[in-house]
């Protein structure tokens, strides 16, 4: 094949076109070699997304372990239970006393 006979051939004429080839040359180096290039984001988004998914399963746990603490402090008895110990409420005419121990072995 001669190069009048490629000259031609449609697809040889478009192919060749400095427009094109610039198109192309472009696209490959948005696509693979530039900094802001699909390969980078694509890894970057990829490892954000396995983290947001880790603390999406993370906070549905503890949602669930505080849907069940609510519902036990629904109970009158529980939720004073639960004030006098975690924040050391009392009742009006009481008086509370803390007894801290020493954990520290004497020699």
């Amino acid at each position: 094949m001669t190069f009048k006979q490629l000259n031609n051939n449609k697809f040889f004429r478009f192919a060749s076109n400095r427009y094109i080839l610039l198109l192309l040359v472009f696209i490959v180096w948005i696509g693979f070699f530039d900094e802001n290039s699909y390969l980078v984001h694509y890894k970057l988004f990829d490892r954000e997304i396995k983290q947001l998914e880790a603390d999406k399963d993370y906070y549905q746990t503890q949602i669930e372990i505080d849907s069940k603490k609510i519902e036990k402090l629904e109970d009158p008895e529980r939720l004073d239970q639960f004030a006098r110990e975690k924040y050391k409420m009392k009742k009006q005419n009481e008086e509370i006393f803390i007894i801290e121990y020493d954990t520290l072995k004497k020699k």
